[in-house]
């Protein structure tokens, strides 16, 4: 029996729950896969899988296996792209995406400053105001912002972003500065909204809804507004950085921010990462390090 293809023979079914997909993705005849299987089991005196004429679930030995299984093979695959040189030199596709106005202040800037080190790597980049599927779409790497809940992907932080909530000087001179949330009901509010009704801002201890003088899907339009002492309105803190150099905004109620949100380059590969995206890492991560740390406020 070969050990290797029998693991991935198991492997390839536990994910794909069939034995039919299974065969499928390897190229190989159901009968050829179901013959793997059970000489591996007979080989580990265990059964790995569940059967039955429905649906494929591994066992609670299958489980412990299939982990390790999918270890072994990632380490022999990565073995294997060494030895044929594919972490040499750093070549090929590299799939990016990035939140809009972030990706292009500070990604499309560290992209055009990576590309000329780096010759044989063609990236295509995405900047778009929603969550992408990154293996759905085809992503190798993601710049996110968000506090991510536990998954396959790997994630390195590169720094956090606070949401503020803020004014010109000349609106609060004229309306007062608020001292407390429930004061946001008192003022004019310009509210970023997706398309769907406006949410309400989730402040430290509360929710509080102000009432929109304009709601819209535009975050530069809205701190267009209150720069022009429309009304008050929250963004990340990145977002507002040239006004506040400026002091055409200044920010408010600090004490109310809730905690900030993770900046993170986020992606599939572990630490099985190949050249081209170790190489773009390795060059973005301090980048984006640095100018997180001087964002004013």
């Amino acid at each position: 029996m070969d050990r290797l293809a029998a693991m991935r023979a198991f492997v390839a079914v536990a994910e794909a729950e069939s034995f039919a997909d299974a065969a499928r993705r390897l190229s190989l005849s159901p009968p050829a896969v179901t013959r793997a299987i059970v000489a591996l089991e007979e080989h580990l005196g265990a059964r790995l899988l569940h059967r039955t004429t429905r649906v494929v679930r591994p066992t609670e030995a299958g489980t412990r296996f299939l982990a390790d299984a999918k270890r072994i093979l990632m380490e022999l695959e990565e073995a294997e792209r060494s030895a044929a040189g594919l972490h040499g030199e750093p070549r090929g596709s590299l799939n990016l995406t990035a939140s809009a106005l972030f990706g292009r202040r500070h990604v499309a800037p560290i992209l055009l400053d990576f590309l000329p080190h780096y010759p044989g790597i063609q990236v295509r980049s995405v900047f778009v105001d929603r969550v992408v599927d990154m293996v759905e779409e085809g992503f190798d790497v993601a710049v996110r912002i968000a506090n991510l809940p536990n998954s396959s992907l790997t994630a390195l932080r590169v720094g956090q972003l606070r949401r503020v909530i803020c004014a010109a000087p000349s609106y609060l001179a004229k309306h007062g500065t608020p001292r407390h949330a429930a004061d946001l009901a008192q003022h004019r509010a310009l509210l970023f909204s997706d398309g769907a009704l406006p949410r309400p801002w989730k402040l430290r201890h509360e929710d509080v809804l102000p009432q929109a003088q304009l709601a819209i899907n535009s975050v530069e339009v809205a701190i267009a507004g209150a720069v022009a002492g429309q009304g008050i309105t929250r963004v990340l803190s990145y977002m507002i950085a040239p006004e506040l150099r400026a002091g055409s905004l200044q920010i408010i109620l600090e004490e109310c921010e809730p905690a900030p949100l993770a900046v993170q380059l986020v992606h599939r590969e572990g630490r099985n990462a190949n050249a081209k995206l170790r190489a773009f890492i390795d060059f973005a991560a301090p980048r984006l390090q640095a100018e997180l740390a001087a964002l004013p406020g």
